[in-house]
This record gives C-alpha cells, structure tokens and sequence, in this order.
C-alpha cells in the first residue's frame, strides 16, 4: 500500500471550486486547484481572445471545467487578476531589476 503524504501547506479555498491560493506558489496568487497553473495566466489568454476550448489546448494538464471556472474568477475579481496580469509582464521585471531595454532590444542594467 503507498502512503500519501499530506501536502505541508494548506491551501486556502476561494468561491470557485477550481481555483485556490497556496502559500508558496504563484506568489501566493490563485492557481487552478492541483496545478501550478496561475489564474492570471488563463486570463490574460482570455482577454487575448482565446476561447475557453483554446486556453484547454494550451493547458492540456487542466479540463476544461477548470478553464471556465478560472475564467469565472477572473471576471468576480477583474481588478484583482488584471493587477496581477500587469505585474508579470517583461517591462515590469525589467522595472524591478532597473533594467531597460536600449534601441536594439537588449537589456541594459542601472548602476
């Protein structure tokens, strides 16, 4: 018999079934529920324009249940994901890492 071991943090439930916060991953963001997958992620694939079938075929590890329920998510708490979406962009990693980018699209540092 194999023993199961108990994941060592717990995950906070939200209002969707699918979707959870967990300490430690996503910084902490909602993620699909037994996935590493960050909400924002489907979202901003679906304010792209995909459809939930596209997003499913790009994550082919989540059903399509847990697309529509992140997409759900996104449209409860727009603000919220949206913020998150703008954090995770290039120019906000290279904002925190006093980076910039020159004429030719390489990346200069700040002394």
């Amino acid at each position: 018999m194999a023993i199961v071991a108990e994941p060592t943090t717990p995950e906070e439930r939200t209002e969707h079934p699918y979707v959870i916060r967990m300490p430690g991953v996503a910084g902490g963001r909602p993620v699909v529920r037994n996935s590493r997958t960050a909400v924002w992620h489907i979202a901003r694939l679906f304010r792209a324009g995909y459809t939930a079938s596209e997003i499913a075929q790009e994550f082919e590890h989540l059903s399509l249940a847990a697309i529509y329920d992140a997409i759900s998510y996104y449209l409860d708490h727009r603000s919220e994901v949206d913020g998150d979406i703008a954090a995770n962009t290039v120019e906000a990693a290279l904002r925190e890492a006093r980076a910039a980018r020159d004429a030719q699209g390489r990346v200069r540092f700040s002394d």
